[in-house]
């Protein structure tokens, strides 16, 4: 926990530049209090928050172990030799698991050093007031960001919004608090942002930053969680304030409708920054061996060129068959987003939706993609969420149309007269689902719209429902009810086994 909430006496801080943030600058060990002395040290600061969410360890490409792999889109086939990682397809983490306490570790990092920023950014003089109150939303966005993660995968959890300077602070703050708590302060600090001076989109050497169409979708994102997993549906109230913020972030595009804006033109390294459908990205910088994307090298299975120049030797993203079953026949999203490697060590499909194969990229995978946070796409299919539970299935239907047509798929009315996707999709919600599903595969938003879509006992059903042949060496049926929450990771419970107690069943 010491490591974890108190005050870095070194900031480590990324680069002086507006113009391009990505490049570190270390302000020399400095202590925090004599640190903040002009705007820029504040800038510093800020991008240092955003330094720390692009760890694969927080929310950053190739972070999919804590979401991506908790789900049955992917998963570790190899038991023995991926050890801990396999643990989380197959639903066996254990308190002591180190990958998940160091996801901890990152999320509360990076929540330690937004709280960094807003207890010391009254020390400095600005000379716009807007600039201060920009640098302040940015830091509350990031931290509310952090905390909806935190919130989702351990439920109650401790709640810290300012510098912690002593190991008796420290010890004061580790306890967990109710999700409630949680949820009210991300919904305070959204809403800070949504009052700030920051535009609605960021543009040019800004992108990667936040603005007000990332808060309003954000929070859209948040009242939806609230309205299924803590009311439990029984309350329409979260559900209006959901369709209200993120009416607001679809009222705020810069298009018309999706099917204006090509499948392929979202994860395109030449159009990251003009692509209209990106609301929020971590930006990474193509052949620049510290702060370029590896996650199209590492996704490439052996025997395969399309990721990436650079040679791969093992299986690469395994993709489960579970997902393959789902996607519809002649969805180009399928031929996109994964492929078939015959490589006699795969045979198998790997993840093929993030490429770069560029020259620019090179033979070491250098590569420029971004990773995407939010999209208009999960909007839009949100909406259409929010709208079916508020009982407007004609409006709910036109938005999930709209994902549909940019696929090039037929609209609902005619697939469910399908007698296959009838079948497995009886419900708009199991629709909706299914769509979310093929249409922000690897995005690392699976688990939590199962989490949101189902009841505690509804995902234990549906994932004991799994054909286990479908899904790799990690078994479905290890499913149950405490599987919705992570375990308190061992070494943070112990510093407090009454305030940081542990969830049911570990």
């Amino acid at each position: 926990m010491k490591r974890i909430f108190l005050a870095i006496a070194t900031c480590v801080v990324l680069g002086s530049c507006s113009k391009d943030f990505l490049n570190q600058s270390d302000p020399n060990a400095l202590s925090v209090s004599d640190y903040f002395a002009s705007e820029n040290d504040v800038l510093l600061a800020v991008n240092g928050i955003y330094q720390a969410i692009r760890s694969a360890d927080c929310i950053g490409e190739n972070s999919g172990l804590w979401l991506e792999e908790r789900s049955d889109n992917t998963g570790r086939n190899d038991y023995s030799n991926s050890g801990e990682p396999f643990q989380f397809n197959d639903f066996s983490v254990l308190v002591s698991n180190s990958y998940l306490k160091s996801h901890w570790a990152a999320l509360y990092e990076t929540v330690s050093r937004a709280n960094v920023v807003l207890s010391n950014i009254d020390k400095v003089s600005f000379s716009s007031n807007d600039t201060k109150l920009g640098y302040a939303a940015e830091a509350k966005f990031l931290r509310a960001l952090m905390y909806f993660h935190l919130v989702r995968q351990w439920g109650a959890v401790p709640l810290v919004t300012k510098q912690l300077t002593t190991s008796q602070e420290v010890t004061a703050y580790t306890y967990r608090v109710a999700d409630t708590a949680v949820y009210a302060q991300i919904i305070a600090d959204l809403k800070d942002v949504l009052d700030s001076p920051l535009p609605n989109f960021q543009t040019g050497d800004k992108i990667g930053r936040a603005s007000k169409a990332a808060a309003n979708g954000l929070l859209g994102q948040v009242y939806l969680t609230m309205a299924k997993t803590i009311d439990d549906g029984q309350s329409t109230a979260h559900l209006q304030d959901a369709k209200t913020y993120l009416e607001a972030c679809y009222n705020m595009r810069k298009f018309g409708q999706l099917s204006e804006i090509a499948y392929t033109d979202v994860f395109s390294v030449d159009k990251k920054s003009s692509c209209p459908e990106l609301i929020m990205q971590i930006v990474y910088k193509q052949g620049d061996a510290t702060y370029s994307s590896s996650i199209a090298a590492n996704n490439q299975a052996a025997g395969e060129t399309i990721n990436s120049q650079k040679e791969a030797t093992g299986v690469g993203g395994n993709v489960t068959a579970d997902l393959i079953d789902d996607y519809e026949s002649g969805d180009p999203r399928m031929e996109f987003s994964v492929k078939y490697a015959n490589a006699s060590n795969v045979k198998d499909y790997f993840i093929t939706k993030f490429r770069d194969a560029s020259d620019a990229a090179g033979p070491n995978g250098y590569g420029g993609n971004d990773w995407i946070l939010m999209r208009y796409a999960d909007i839009i299919l949100m909406l259409a969420e929010v709208n079916n539970y508020l009982g407007d299935q004609t409006t709910a239907i036109a938005y999930l149309d709209q994902v549909r047509a940019r696929a090039g798929m037929t609209d609902y009315a005619t697939a469910s007269q399908d007698a296959d996707y009838a079948a497995k999709y009886p419900t708009l919600r199991l629709a909706i689902l299914h769509e979310r599903r093929v249409e922000l595969a690897f995005e690392n938003q699976r688990w939590y719209d199962l989490l949101r879509t189902f009841t505690t006992d509804e995902l234990v059903a549906y994932f004991q429902a799994k054909d286990p042949s479908r899904y790799g060496n990690a078994i479905p049926q290890h499913f149950s009810t405490k599987d919705r929450y992570y375990p308190i990771p061992y070494d943070e419970y112990k510093l407090n086994p009454t305030g940081m107690y542990q969830n049911p069943g570990y």
